[in-house]
């Protein structure tokens, strides 16, 4: 009696991994298109006027006096023959950032000629962008630091860009997963971004899945409404994908649906495209063992050395 159950249950579980759905020719022809279909979207962002190839410049301003313009004696260096030699100077008191404009030099905001203005308060309700010829720009803050975002509209890599080199699709690389809703909301992962800054980030909870006979566990981040947030590292960083890891959106169950990772749509952040981007890096837990081959492939392996080189300095 005692054998038959145990052959009842291993016939049980051979039939519950039996259940697995197979994608029919159709089926993954139409899946295959709504991939195709994304990526095409997410390469036309990559390339918008406020993507991430443009971006040729970030300078981190110090408090007082910074001079900027092409000149190479200016505290800040905008890419020659862009600007006038001597363009001004940033004022940093505090928090606050002020621009002086010399005479005779060309700079707007929504059109209108800027001499002297505000730029950057933390109270600020928007983002105030200057522009000078090709140029444009505005400030960020990444912590206690300020700085510069500068984009050149007639850069190089705007000019050359193709796309970015994908796995093929797979459909066993679209996981069902559990989703352990944290039982704090408040609770928070630590996330270090490429400038070694750490900060808490909310994450309500953890996507467990199983993929390639591992069970396997992703933190996620809040996102937006309608989706996790995700990055992660897999056996492939650093090799044949990117070396700061992946991002990923993932679709909040509704109730207790089940929870679909799609590493088909997983992709590249913006420091592959550049070493002026602030990219946040996978937490320990998120580094998967196992190879993740699907979304994005690495861009470029020269320009991804360069990079990481920058990045480091």
């Amino acid at each position: 009696m005692k054998r038959q159950t145990i052959a009842a249950l291993v016939l049980l579980i051979a039939g519950a991994c039996s259940t697995k759905k197979t994608q029919s020719p159709e089926e993954f022809k139409a899946y295959e298109a709504e991939l195709n279909a994304w990526h095409a979207k997410r390469i036309e962002n990559v390339k918008a006027p406020d993507g991430w190839l443009n971006l040729v410049g970030l300078f981190w301003l110090e408090q007082g006096i910074n001079t900027f313009g092409s000149g190479p004696k200016n505290n800040i260096v905008f890419p020659e023959g862009k600007i006038a030699e001597q363009a001004g100077y940033f004022k940093v008191q505090g928090n606050t950032v002020s621009i002086f404009v010399n005479k005779g030099v060309a700079i707007t905001s929504n059109d209108t000629p800027v001499t002297e203005r505000i730029i950057f308060h933390p109270d600020s309700a928007k983002t105030t962008v200057l522009k000078s010829g090709s140029l444009q720009w505005n400030i960020i803050q990444r912590d206690t630091k300020l700085g510069i975002r500068l984009r050149d509209h007639d850069s190089e890599l705007q000019k050359t860009f193709t796309g970015v080199d994908r796995y093929p699709v797979d459909a066993e690389y679209r996981v069902a997963a559990s989703f352990e809703k944290s039982s704090d909301s408040s609770r928070t992962i630590s996330i270090t971004n490429v400038l070694g800054q750490t900060t808490p980030q909310s994450s309500p909870g953890t996507l467990v899945f199983q993929l390639q006979g591992k069970e396997h566990r992703l933190d996620v981040l809040k996102g937006s409404k309608e989706e996790f947030f995700v990055i992660f590292a897999d056996a492939t960083s650093g090799k044949e994908t990117y070396g700061g890891g992946r991002f990923l959106y993932v679709t909040k169950p509704v109730a207790n649906e089940t929870v679909f990772v799609d590493f088909n749509k997983a992709y590249n952040p913006p420091c592959v495209f550049t070493p002026y981007a602030t990219c946040p890096l996978p937490p320990k837990q998120n580094e998967l063992s196992i190879e993740i081959k699907a979304g994005e492939k690495n861009f470029g392996h020269d320009h991804h050395k360069q990079k990481e080189t920058a990045q480091l300095k």
